[in-house]
């Protein structure tokens, strides 16, 4: 086994060019674990932990180091080769003009004038700086970083507004302009419904069925997750929302969120002038909403409800999924009656667990609705849902979407348990994406079908994303797992293996809010 590393010395790199560094080199043939990361405190002791504690020297926060462990010193050294040509070698350009990286956004714009859109990717405590200073050079910002201080958040907001520009973000993954993706998106069609959203593979979700039951999408405005909270009031969702209801090529707006504070929803919910849809996901009660305006509590009746708006056939989500359910359960012991959902997809993840609370009961997770139901406070018989994109999940590795082995551990330890009913997996694809999540998580699966519990699979993406929306769900289905037509009806479908209620994925989920629920809801945004 060979460990070799590199520093490059003051070399700052921003988190997606770390994160594309980091797939490549996991990409690369023989790496068994790899990394490019800055060389902060917590990245050393996590280097050290992978037993990479020397060559280092003095390497500081401002210097880039990249790590592979690998089969032998060649693919290593390959491997290392590899990661910095895509860091430091010229990029492509559109026409195939080789670009060499600037320096900084006033190189940039001397280089191209016509830009209108700055991705911010630094750490936290320094965005709002560099976000600053791209809505001084007139531009939109896409503010990918996180942990970006509320107040910063509010300021930057606020300034935005008065400029007549949009902050999307913080921890803004996904959002697509002029027809071009940024960060994590999904090829998509053009055509009538703008989207504004709050969550970001919420906003995937949405614009994937959308695209799929043939309807396109103009624009994706991605929010960061306390866009709509009562302190930030929603700032940017207003912004976007007035820019939609004004643009030629929107017919209907979507808007995807957590719910918001009463008050912040009564303003939104009455701008536009065109039709809109709400997508409050797990709404518990009802909100007052002038005729233009529908409001729903999941992703999948948020599409289908702008399809009706538009005057579109409402998509068939349940298909054979009964019959599926059927032959599942005459093969599922008596014993297995839990649900464990490992996601990839904080929003996704969010959704499932208030789909199946209704249904079984209370979920924990390390993300829980209730501040009861942590995964602390889980017992053996407690059904859970994860989060693996959480800050816990990912020390040392990339996010889920991108580093798919990941979850390949939690999917084998599924197999050991004999009291799992139903495996809950989203797959998510498209650009930023995995190349090939499927075919990476089938093997763990199919231990967990062949050990006689379900894996209820659903793949998040479109016919036209690189990885190929049939052939991901072929993989999946090749294997044993049921694989549905929407993130909503996979969590009725994990209900349903656990009641023995095949059923209730016939289930509408078009229908009248229940009552509030008295438990304390956790704030905790969506990924």
């Amino acid at each position: 086994m060979a460990h070799l590393l590199t520093v490059r010395a003051n070399s700052y790199k921003d988190s997606i060019r770390l994160l594309e560094a980091t797939r490549a080199v996991l990409g690369a043939p023989g790496v068994q674990w790899g990394w490019a990361l800055m060389a902060t405190p917590a990245n050393l002791a996590t280097l050290a932990q992978e037993g990479f504690s020397e060559g280092l020297g003095k390497a500081g926060a401002n210097d880039l180091v990249v790590a592979v462990r690998a089969e032998d010193e060649a693919r290593a050294s390959a491997a290392l080769e590899t990661a910095m040509e895509l860091l430091f070698g010229a990029t492509a350009a559109d026409g195939g003009e080789q670009q060499k990286a600037v320096p900084d956004l006033r190189a940039a714009l001397a280089e191209n004038a016509d830009t209108n859109v700055a991705i911010v990717s630094v750490p936290g405590p320094f965005a709002a700086l560099e976000a600053h200073k791209a809505l001084s050079a007139g531009l939109h910002v896409l503010l990918f970083s996180d942990n970006v201080p509320l107040e910063d958040e509010i300021a930057l907001k606020q300034r935005a507004r008065a400029l007549g520009l949009l902050v999307m973000g913080p921890g803004a993954g996904t959002a697509m302009l002029g027809g071009t993706g940024l960060a994590f998106a999904n090829r998509v069609a053009a055509g009538p419904v703008g989207v504004v959203a709050a969550a970001g593979t919420g906003a995937q979700e949405v614009m994937s069925l959308l695209d799929r039951w043939g309807v396109g999408v103009s624009q994706v405005i991605g929010l960061g997750g306390r866009d709509l909270s009562p302190e930030v009031g929603g700032m940017m969702a207003e912004q976007a929302i007035r820019a939609l209801d004004a643009d030629p090529e929107t017919q209907a707006i979507l808007l995807v969120s957590k719910p918001p504070s009463p008050q912040v929803a009564a303003r939104l919910l009455n701008l536009p002038r065109k039709p809109m849809v709400a997508s409050l996901i797990g709404l518990r009660q009802p909100l007052p909403a002038p005729e233009n305006v529908s409001v729903c509590n999941t992703l999948e009746q948020g599409a289908a409800l702008t399809l009706q708006r538009l005057g579109h056939e409402q998509p068939d989500v349940v298909g054979d999924l009964p019959q599926q359910l059927e032959r599942a359960l005459s093969a599922l012991a008596p014993t297995r009656t839990r649900l464990v959902g490992l996601y990839s997809g904080g929003t996704l993840c969010y959704e499932a667990m208030t789909i199946a609370t209704e249904h079984v009961g209370p979920i924990h997770s390390n993300t829980p609705l209730d501040k009861r139901w942590t995964i602390e406070a889980a017992t053996p018989a407690s059904h859970v849902c994860l989060d693996l994109g959480e800050e816990e999940y990912t020390k040392g590795r990339p996010h889920p979407m991108i580093d798919t082995e990941a979850r390949m551990g939690w999917l084998r330890k599924q197999a050991s348990d004999p009291s799992v009913a139903a495996v809950l997996l989203d797959v998510v694809i498209g650009d930023g994406a995995h190349d090939d999540p499927a075919g990476v998580l089938a093997p763990a699966a199919a231990e967990v079908v062949r050990s006689g519990a379900a894996v209820v699979a659903y793949v998040l993406g479109t016919g036209r994303d690189p990885q190929g929306f049939a052939a991901q769900q072929r993989a999946l289905r090749e294997v044993g797992c049921i694989v549905t037509n929407s993130a909503a009806r996979a969590a009725l479908a994990a209900c349903a293996l656990v009641l023995r209620e095949p059923r209730l994925v016939n289930l509408s989920l078009q229908r009248k809010f229940t009552a509030p629920q008295t438990h304390e809801i956790a704030g905790a945004s969506a990924a």
